[in-house]
């Protein structure tokens, strides 16, 4: 039979491109415009792809010899998963590639908006000694409200309770038993909302979770309460927020993930309140290389009629 043909647009770790290009010709297209994907993806029988290209349904349509879409790392909202069903195109990730970076960014997070850590950094750089301006607060005996429960969300759990906070958490889509081996509380979301004093989202972007942290959820929430957000833009209604910040509901703000990325929302941004990464939750080294072997694993199997792991459509 003919090679199999596979474009990567967004770039793959060399372990990666090694399995794929064992049994197939490899095509590393990073950067790669949307109107030229759309006019060389039929001569492809799977793209790979990160957080940037999106695989749109005119995308789909034109990948006349596509058989699968992967996407190296979790989310897919970047994929028009709908088309590619109706089309017979199955849709793969790897989803456990990232789950140890993006747990350790968001508990980071957590220790940085405590103890004002980027704020004593800066001002040290500017040479200013502010020490009895920094006072922080102690995690020890807070209370961390997990939104979202998977896999990310349960090793925040675990990382939270050997640091002594109280952990409850809401799953909006399975019931996880790790959070009573852990010592927590599964409770519903608006427990979540009004009892925490920290809180950290891990769901999905959703028709279901868009705007979800908006400003009747903020109006719910402790006075004082600090938001961490690692996983989607798009489920913190951003204006809500900054009215929050303002307002001194919200004492503070981390966020790694933005409703336009780059961020267009500057007054959010530079807000001396919030603490913002340019969407680093899965660039580690580690996280990398095993994004780019699993999903070069998946897409081969895929190609194959091998048995799929994590097939999403």
């Amino acid at each position: 039979m003919d090679t199999w043909k596979i474009i990567v647009t967004d770039g793959l770790q060399d372990a990666g491109m090694s399995i794929l290009s064992k049994e197939a010709k490899v095509d590393d297209r990073k950067g790669i415009s949307a109107e030229d994907l759309v006019k060389e993806i039929g001569n492809y029988d799977a793209i790979i792809v990160r957080g940037r290209t999106k695989v749109t349904r005119e995308v789909i349509e034109a990948g006349k010899n596509l058989k699968v879409i992967g996407r190296a790392g979790v989310g897919v909202d970047n994929i028009d998963v709908a088309a590619a069903k109706e089309k017979g195109i199955k849709v793969v990730n790897a989803p456990s590639s990232t789950t140890t970076a993006v747990a350790e960014l968001a508990m980071g997070l957590i220790f940085a908006l405590a103890r004002e850590i980027p704020k004593a950094d800066a001002s040290m750089k500017r040479g200013e000694w502010l020490k009895k301006d920094l006072e922080g607060v102690e995690l020890f005996g807070k209370t961390l409200g997990i939104i979202g429960f998977g896999r990310i969300g349960s090793t925040i759990g675990q990382t939270a309770a050997a640091v002594g906070m109280r952990i409850m958490a809401c799953c909006l889509f399975r019931i996880p038993e790790t959070i009573r081996i852990i010592g927590g509380e599964l409770l519903v979301m608006d427990d979540i909302i009004e009892k925490s004093d920290f809180i950290t989202i891990h769901t999905p972007l959703t028709d279901e979770t868009r705007g979800m942290i908006n400003a009747e959820a903020f109006s719910r929430m402790k006075d004082g309460v600090y938001i961490i957000c690692t996983a989607r833009g798009g489920i913190i209604d951003e204006k809500a927020l900054l009215d929050a910040l303002n307002s001194g509901k919200v004492a503070g703000a981390a966020l790694d993930v933005f409703e336009t990325e780059p961020p267009v929302f500057k007054e959010l941004i530079n807000h001396p309140k919030v603490i913002a990464t340019p969407h680093i939750g899965g660039q580690t080294n580690e996280a990398q290389r095993r994004a780019s072997v699993d999903i070069s694993r998946e897409v081969m199997a895929a190609l194959k009629g091998d048995k799929l792991h994590w097939q999403v459509a």
